[in-house]
């Protein structure tokens, strides 16, 4: 049992610098064994395969954080397959729950279908009066507020792209969005 833990031990150290063969031998030595116990854990041979890639994953990149006093490497290994399929666990009973609710709300959502279908109408009629609005405005404000709120260009960015001084933008602005809120009705 000493050479196997000298053995992984060893195996470790040539993680830690990077040795790709390491990782395939501390696969083949203990790959089947953490495929077991993750498949205890999380019940789904997919799943299991899962944590098990992570797993070697984690190894992989945190080699250098073994420490011998605290256990062996295959108890380390076995500890972060365990955490990795608990923690997988966790996950798939959150996103059921998830799922559940967002199902229960679809449910609910779906008694008032007409009046969804009333709301997506009245946002129709709204695009369409305030695209109405915006073509009735004179040129040079449309075009400054197109860059604005379609574009989402600054005044600045407005200016120095069209050469346009900025206080010009900022007035093409007011003047523009005063006429859109009188011509589409809306409380300042």
């Amino acid at each position: 049992m000493r050479s196997v833990a000298l053995g992984d031990e060893e195996l470790l150290r040539r993680l830690a610098e990077g040795d790709e063969r390491a990782l395939r031998d501390l696969f083949a030595a203990y790959g089947p064994y953490a495929r077991a116990l993750a498949l205890r854990v999380v019940g789904s041979p997919t799943l299991a395969d899962e944590v098990v890639q992570e797993a070697f994953l984690s190894i992989w990149q945190h080699a250098r954080n073994y420490r011998r006093e605290r256990g062996s490497v295959r108890a380390w290994l076995f500890a972060t397959v365990h955490n990795r399929a608990v923690d997988c666990v966790r996950r798939e009973e959150a996103y059921h729950r998830r799922a559940q609710d967002e199902e229960t709300v679809v449910v609910l959502d779906a008694e008032d279908v007409a009046e969804s279908v009333a709301e997506l109408q009245e946002l129709a009629d709204r695009r369409r009066e305030i695209r109405e609005a915006l073509q009735r405005l004179p040129a040079e404000q449309r075009a400054v507020l197109e860059l604005m709120y379609f574009e989402g260009k600054t005044q600045a960015a407005i200016a120095a792209e069209t050469g346009i001084p900025l206080g010009t933008v900022k007035s093409r602005t007011l003047l523009g969005m005063r006429r859109l809120r009188k011509d589409l009705e809306i409380e300042p």
